[in-house]
């Protein structure tokens, strides 16, 4: 029995923002020859003259939480029977930034894997920017109300050498974070898919619990 690719590990890059302030002198041309010794001795700088002007962003959220332990195990144990509860969490070059977990189990016929992942941005505003970037690669489904500062969710089903597949993505912006959530199912005996209402509600159900420990990672 073949198993389903694993889907890929989402990524997010983040690029430094660096802020040059810089002050310089003002001259006056032609001094008087009276003047000459006076304009001789540097005067002092005042406080906001000389110290470099800065725009440090504030961000809600600095760290990723634990992915594993973002949703309860009573739900784990609904969307992917047979799982092991605890999860399996996946390397990240940087663990700060980005963590992911997976849950995957096959009882009987059914196949169903989960992923959660919770990304940071620099800014509310760099998040923003790849939370549309991600929708937009994601055409055809609908927003979320209540999921964070935005939502939205997407399920698409695949078929390869006959066997159905129906993979549901909900993604959710809370300030600078973003929490992507993956949940698919296949039925090897009857080579058809859960419903769609099954996927995205299982989706929809994860996310809502993962945005919950990321709003609670804050405090």
């Amino acid at each position: 029995m073949r198993s389903l690719p694993l889907p890929l590990a989402l990524t997010a890059r983040l690029s430094p923002v660096v802020v040059l302030a810089c002050a310089g002198w003002a001259l006056t041309s032609g001094p008087s020859t009276e003047d000459t010794a006076a304009q001789d001795t540097p005067k002092p700088q005042s406080a906001s003259a000389s110290a470099p002007s800065s725009t440090a962003v504030s961000k809600t959220f600095a760290a990723a939480p634990a992915p594993c332990t973002s949703v309860a195990a009573k739900t784990v144990s609904s969307l992917v029977p047979g799982a092991k509860t605890a999860g399996k969490e996946i390397p990240s070059t940087d663990t700060t930034l980005r963590r992911t977990c997976s849950w995957n189990a096959l009882k009987g016929y059914d196949y169903r894997w989960l992923d959660i992942s919770f990304e940071l941005m620099e800014s509310d505003e760099a998040a923003q920017t790849s939370y549309k970037e991600r929708i937009g690669e994601k055409s055809g489904g609908g927003a979320v109300p209540g999921l964070g500062d935005e939502g939205y969710s997407v399920v698409n089903l695949t078929t390869e050498d006959k066997q159905q597949t129906r993979e549901g993505t909900v993604f959710a912006r809370v300030s600078n974070a973003l929490v992507v959530v993956t949940y698919n199912g296949s039925d090897f005996e009857s080579k058809k898919a859960p419903s769609t209402d099954e996927i995205n509600k299982g989706a929809i159900k994860a996310a809502k619990e993962a945005v919950a420990a990321l709003k609670a990672s804050a405090n």
